[in-house]
């Protein structure tokens, strides 16, 4: 099997596309609600189960808010969407433009940033681009398919507490073979650092490197449903058990809904 149809048959394995997009007034008029908003960002594969599951499992464990689901594959994922490096760059603006109207409306309430594979690139780059007064509370990274040396400096610089960055040396066949012979979404063909973690490079900030926190792949996570695999940190058990508590409950209590077309539309 050639590892693009293999990187396909995971995507798939994850789940159907769970919707389809929506005007972006209406995908704008829900990520702009007052109130504190928790912000997904999911693979190349675009919003499929594994993103839906791991949502329910942070809802299971009383994590209260408006939750939302940014697409930004376009309907395009796969390795096209991986290596779109222009259009991945002004999808990280969008992202980045949304974070900071929402807080321009409502500057009291926390943004947590949550992505899988390709979308923590997308979150890093959002990141970096935030206005200096513009800062979410918390993210969290799952599998991320950046290069393992790439410097988030920058982005920790706009994160108030800290970013959790989940790997595993299991996850082979798509941080290891996959980014060695794709590229990672940063566009270095090297093993990603959702596979072994990151690397603090040379004139990074260590101050802000104070904020990562790495948490590579333990075996008995097996009892949440993860087993290490590239999809293994969405699991609906292990997103209650083990994501939900690096969040806590959010301050303001909000009705959480499933995430909707317009809430997985494009911007």
């Amino acid at each position: 099997m050639s590892l693009g149809l293999l990187l396909a048959v995971v995507s798939t394995a994850a789940g159907q596309a769970a919707t389809q997009p929506a005007p972006g007034d209406s995908f704008r008029a829900i990520v702009l609600q007052k109130g504190p908003l928790l912000l997904h960002l999911p693979g190349i594969g675009g919003y499929r189960g594994i993103d839906h599951r791991m949502l329910a499992g942070l809802r299971d464990a009383g994590v209260q808010g408006n939750f939302v689901v940014y697409d930004w594959t376009q309907q395009h994922p796969g390795i096209i969407a991986l290596q779109s490096y222009q259009r991945n760059h002004q999808e990280a603006q969008r992202v980045a433009d949304l974070i900071t109207e929402h807080l321009e409306i409502d500057p009291t309430s926390p943004i947590y940033l949550t992505a899988h594979s390709g979308g923590c690139g997308i979150a890093v780059w959002a990141l970096e681009r935030l206005p200096p007064n513009v800062k979410v509370q918390t993210v969290l990274l799952m599998a991320p398919a950046l290069s393992p040396k790439y410097d988030l400096s920058a982005a920790l610089r706009h994160v108030n507490g800290k970013m959790y960055v989940f790997t595993s040396t299991l996850d082979s066949a798509i941080l290891n073979f996959g980014t060695r012979i794709f590229g990672t979404i940063d566009g270095v063909q090297t093993i990603a650092a959702g596979f072994g973690g990151f690397v603090q490079p040379a004139g990074a900030d260590p101050l802000m490197y104070k904020k990562l926190v790495q948490r590579p792949y333990q075996k008995d996570w097996i009892r949440y449903g993860d087993y290490g695999e590239h999809i293994g940190a969405m699991s609906r058990p292990f997103a209650a058990a083990i994501l939900a508590p690096l969040i806590g409950p959010l301050p303001i209590a909000l009705p959480t809904t499933e995430p909707s077309d317009s809430q997985a539309a494009k911007y």
